[in-house]
């Protein structure tokens, strides 16, 4: 009897190692992942800010804390450069939730953008050019040093 029970607990091993564990740590967000919708989303935002470089010298459009893009000085704009500026930051800010979001579905975390955005911001921190304006969480702007 203590045989039988030996050898089911033996057979039994293989399939337990087999099963995922339920509280494994989920591997890190990678945000250089190369699926299609990010591509897409990523190839879009490249060229966009091509357009948008000249508002960011400019000091016009800055960037926020919370990673969108914002105007930031408007007085000297004419107004067809203003709508100009903010259509391309309307546009930009929904594709950053995009790209979020193809971020997070990607990395197998539908719907954890939350984990996604600190990542996103912090990068889009690192790559904001010196000089260039920055909005902290109470709104006040200064430039990147």
């Amino acid at each position: 009897m203590k045989r039988i029970a030996l050898v089911l607990a033996c057979l039994a091993l293989p399939i337990a190692a087999a099963e995922p564990a339920k509280d494994a740590a989920k591997p890190p967000i990678n945000l250089d992942i190369g699926t299609p919708p990010v591509i897409v989303v990523k190839h879009a935002l490249a060229q966009r800010t091509s357009r948008l470089v000249r508002f960011y010298e400019a000091g016009e459009v800055g960037l926020g804390t919370d990673g969108f893009i914002y105007l930031r000085d408007s007085a000297k704009m004419s107004l067809a450069k203003r709508q100009i500026a903010e259509k391309l930051i309307d546009t930009e800010n929904e594709e950053r939730k995009a790209l979020i979001q193809a971020l997070a579905d990607s990395n197998g975390r539908r719907g954890g953008e939350a984990e996604v955005w600190p990542l996103m911001r912090e990068r889009w921190h690192k790559q904001w050019k010196s000089g260039w304006w920055l909005r902290d969480a109470e709104g006040k702007w200064s430039r990147k040093p």
